[in-house]
């Protein structure tokens, strides 16, 4: 399995791509690339609401630092959580709420707005939200 790549380099990659079976294609290679989930959180307690596939997302703090683990059981979903760990994991709290005051700006700019499904991009959104509920939380103490 290969690292998931940063998000400057999936954004640049995103650029280069042409048509949306590219990226579309891309998004699934990415998610490939995601650290195996926890078996053990594959649980109710670490699904995330708001979206139409499974998604779990586990998580624990280093000081201020998210670590998560997030998987899916569908491929797509899979390249969009991709996305979303290469822009939050590993990132202090008060980076998180910073980057994720709208997330609608870096789904436009990836080209995904017009080429997913609007489950799809719910299920996206409320990813990113429980990661900045997550920090606000941590950031309150």
């Amino acid at each position: 399995m290969s690292q998931l790549p940063d998000f400057t380099t999936i954004r640049d990659t995103f650029a280069l791509l042409g048509d949306w079976e590219e990226k579309y294609a891309f998004l699934i290679d990415i998610g490939r690339m995601l650290p195996p989930y926890p078996e053990d959180m594959r649980d109710e307690a670490h699904k995330v609401p708001g979206c139409t596939s499974q998604v779990w997302m586990a998580h624990r703090w280093d000081g201020d630092t998210l670590h998560m683990d997030v998987d899916s059981d569908a491929h797509l979903v899979k390249g969009l959580l991709a996305v979303l760990m290469a822009m939050y994991n590993d990132k202090p709290a008060a980076e998180i709420i910073a980057l994720s005051a709208d997330p609608a700006p870096v789904f436009a700019e990836l080209g995904l707005e017009g080429n997913l499904s609007p489950n799809r991009r719910n299920g996206f959104f409320a990813v990113a939200s429980r990661v900045r509920q997550l920090a606000g939380a941590n950031l309150q103490g």
